[in-house]
């Protein structure tokens, strides 16, 4: 047998649940909060010394961005065609991890972004 209480339980379960429903309408809307905050951490990190000194030179870690794309996703990465070649390494170079690590370190940071947001 059910009590009252235990109802009033479910029914704040449902109302919860339909306001996330109405706030995530687009997910991608929820996603790019928490790209938004990666992209911020990211252009944190320290810079290592350049060899280039030509003008007009943008270091790897000043293009970091985010972009929609279809299927509700958001791709994040570098505005340079080297970039995933830094992290991952080639077979000349090691690899320099930045991005991995930093969303590893701070990954539990964007999901309360972003459900956090959802509730609104």
């Amino acid at each position: 047998m059910y009590s009252f209480n235990e109802f009033e339980g479910i029914n704040d379960l449902i109302n919860d649940l339909n306001k996330i429903m109405n706030n995530a309408s687009n997910p991608q809307d929820i996603l790019e909060i928490g790209a938004q905050e990666f992209v911020k951490d990211l252009l944190k990190l320290p810079k290592p010394i350049s060899k280039i000194r030509k003008s007009g030179y943008t270091h790897l870690i000043e293009t970091f961005t985010y972009q929609k794309v279809q299927n509700n996703e958001i791709n994040i990465g570098w505005g340079k065609y080297y970039g995933r070649m830094v992290e991952d390494g080639t077979f000349k170079t090691r690899a320099q991890p930045h991005l991995k690590p930093t969303y590893e370190k701070n990954k539990e940071k964007y999901y309360k972004i972003m459900i956090e947001r959802a509730y609104r």
